[in-house]
């Protein structure tokens, strides 16, 4: 009977540990271990090493076909006044597109900005922006990791430029987007 009773505590578990182990990667992210994945509906980074979400309701992938060049244009911000863009050009589903500025043609761009809003002076408010690529660099790039009928999904990180402003430089780092899907 002991032993018996040892091994349904065994049994018990190796049960919890397989249950409690076993997680969903629905959310965004991605196969990198070291990004965590963003929530449905929104895009996380860090910023210089500051946490950033957006909310859903200001957060969309848009993919274009203009022309015949397909484009991924990619809006989030949240209630703070901050907000990532992304442009890609001759977007092709899943896949990782560079932000390199020594491309002659068809530059994939990239931009976070940070707006003050003077409630006393609406017309005073100001917005800084930090852009991708700049000066013929290579910075950073998006990866595209699923696509569905409804989802973007995906990681990113680059350097971005205050171009003219103080002409500052931010680091964005692991960045995981899961925006809604919208097709024009």
């Amino acid at each position: 009977m002991r032993h018996f009773k040892n091994f349904m505590i065994l049994v018990m578990t190796l049960t919890a540990v397989t249950f409690t182990s076993c997680s969903s990667d629905d959310d965004g992210g991605g196969d990198d271990p070291g990004i965590p994945a963003a929530g449905s509906g929104v895009l996380v980074a860090k910023v210089d090493g500051a946490n950033y979400q957006s909310m859903e309701i200001s957060s969309s992938a848009t993919i274009a076909n203009t022309g015949g060049m397909t484009s991924l244009v990619i809006i989030a911000s949240n209630s703070d006044g901050k907000a990532f863009s992304f442009t890609i050009f001759g977007y092709d589903g899943v896949g990782t597109y560079e932000f390199d500025g020594s491309i002659s043609t068809g530059v994939n761009t990239a931009s976070y900005s940070e707006t003050t809003v003077d409630l006393n002076d609406p017309l005073n408010s100001t917005t800084e922006l930090w852009q991708a690529p700049y000066e013929n660099l290579s910075v950073g790039s998006v990866s595209i990791t699923e696509e569905t009928d409804t989802k973007v999904i995906g990681t990113f990180e680059f350097t971005c430029k205050n171009l003219n402003g103080d002409q500052s430089v931010k680091t964005i780092t692991e960045g995981s987007f899961n925006l809604n899907k919208q097709t024009t």
